[in-house]
């Protein structure tokens, strides 16, 4: 466990462009087939990002990780609209984005706090941030009165469903995407649950 780490709701604007690398650093082999070239998406997510929709990890005013989350309400990559798309990308390449976008594009009830993407700092893993990071987002969620957390994850990143059942997440569903995977890069999606009453046990 790192000490002298701060964690807190929302991300400091003055850290916006940190939070849009950290983010592309994360996920984005997985926006490319959106966005191909980098600096592009970067500039997207640096003007795209609602930096009030997770739970951030700093060291030393610096963002060292961060954990998106997704409400009724709007979520950390909320702000990637077709509007925005277009604007940056181009009538063409803006739709062909929003359909792929599309395909990640998962619906919330009132009741559920749907993660949008966790991530830390390279030279901060093996740390405990990743964990702490779920642990606020467990607090955040329990005090704004959701009943559960909900996240998809893929089958090439099986070290973040151990992570997840670790902390209690519940798988319930896996989706095939067979036909996809040459062009997503994964043939499936497990959805995973944290239950805030029962955490340990499925309902």
């Amino acid at each position: 466990m790192t000490d002298g780490v701060q964690y807190q709701v929302g991300i400091p604007e003055s850290l916006r462009s940190d939070a849009a690398e950290l983010y592309d650093e994360a996920f984005g082999a997985k926006f490319a087939l959106a966005v191909r070239d980098r600096d592009k998406r970067i500039l997207l997510l640096s003007e795209s990002l609602q930096l009030s929709f997770a739970v951030s990890a700093l060291e030393n005013g610096m963002l060292a990780g961060l954990a998106g989350f997704h409400t009724s309400r709007g979520g950390l990559t909320g702000g990637m609209t077709l509007k925005e798309l277009l604007r940056h990308q181009g009538l063409f390449r803006g739709l062909w984005a929003a359909m792929v976008f599309s395909l990640y594009e998962r619906s919330t009830q009132e009741s559920e706090l749907l993660m949008d993407g966790i991530a830390v700092k390279e030279d901060m893993r093996g740390k405990g941030i990743g964990s702490k990071l779920l642990d606020e987002l467990r607090k955040y969620a329990a005090a704004n009165g959701y009943s559960s957390i909900r996240l998809d994850v893929i089958d090439t990143n099986p070290g973040a469903r151990q992570l997840y059942e670790r902390q209690g997440f519940i798988p319930t569903r896996t989706e095939e995407f067979a036909h996809l995977r040459r062009f997503l890069g994964f043939g499936a999606s497990t959805t995973m649950v944290y239950y805030l009453d029962r955490p340990v046990t499925a309902p």
